[in-house]
């Protein structure tokens, strides 16, 4: 399950590529029966295949979300993009005050098997962090990489 939520998060900082929605062939059909009984009312459905899950993005209530199937149909994660003033308060005020010298370029929640998690891009001039919290209570540094100066 790690490494599939790692993939996820690896997938979702590097950015979006979407095809065509329709149900003929280009998403795996046991997945699309099953996102049609989780999110019955979501609109504006775009499919994408891989070789180990199926992604659906999607419009609910408002907001773009992004449904994580496995193979079989059963529903692996539910992941959408947030704002810093959706996340639960200790988390907002452990990176306000611990990466004050930060900006936010990423942020999203990640919920999958009754869990939800957290994961923050924060960058400076010089580096590039990226912080995880299984929960509302702290940060752990998921990754750490210097950033190229151009001369």
């Amino acid at each position: 399950m790690n490494k599939f939520l790692l993939s996820i998060a690896t997938m979702l900082m590097m950015g979006f590529s979407a095809f065509a929605a329709n149900d003929d062939g280009i998403a795996n059909q046991q997945a699309v029966r099953s996102f049609k009984k989780d999110f019955s009312k979501a609109s504006n459905i775009v499919w994408e295949q891989k070789d180990t899950y199926t992604r659906a993005t999607f419009s609910l209530n408002g907001q773009i979300l992004f449904a994580y199937y496995s193979d079989n149909g059963d529903l692996q994660a539910v992941v959408r993009n947030i704002t810093s003033d959706q996340l639960p308060i200790n988390l907002l005020s452990s990176f306000k005050k611990d990466y004050s010298d930060y900006w936010i370029s990423d942020l999203f929640e990640v919920a999958s098997n009754g869990q939800t998690s957290y994961y923050v891009t924060l960058e400076s001039s010089e580096k590039k962090i990226v912080l995880r919290s299984e929960g509302a209570d702290s940060w752990e540094v998921y990754s750490k990489e210097k950033k190229q100066t151009i001369q």
